[in-house]
């Protein structure tokens, strides 16, 4: 019994942390880590793990060739800061929805003082996927 109560309470606290997060908390968690995959240069996967609106408006291939190529201009990542994050229901040129708008400070190897702006939104699974990817 006092197993069954242990399990249960471990069940509540999973939930209660997995599903009462915040929106921008569970879109700064996607954002890492689709962040973390472009990092390791694997682009290939960023786009598998991308917002299907996204991957409506850019082909694999074109997503690999332009990462390839900016980040290749860029370097790697030396650090990266979070600065802002911004929660909306409208975007210009997307479906209504939920996105949440993070922007971090980021210093590469060839181009310090960069901002990165990255859009996470609710996917239509219930997942938050990042649907926007841009380098100031």
């Amino acid at each position: 019994m006092k197993r069954f109560i242990g399990v249960m309470l471990m069940v509540l606290f999973v939930s209660g942390v997995c599903f009462g997060a915040s929106p921008e908390k569970k879109a700064k968690i996607a954002a890492k880590n689709w962040l973390e995959s472009v990092d390791q240069k694997n682009y290939a996967k960023s786009y598998d793990d991308a917002a299907e609106f996204f991957k409506a408006m850019v082909k694999k291939n074109e997503w690999i060739d332009t990462l390839t190529n900016l980040r290749s201009m860029l370097g790697p990542v030396e650090s990266r800061e979070l600065i802002s994050e911004k929660y909306q229901e409208k975007m210009p040129g997307a479906p209504d929805g939920e996105y949440v708008i993070i922007i971090y400070r980021t210093d590469f190897r060839k181009k310090s003082d960069a901002q990165e702006v990255v859009v996470p939104m609710l996917d239509k699974d219930g997942k938050w996927r990042v649907s926007g990817y841009h380098i100031k």
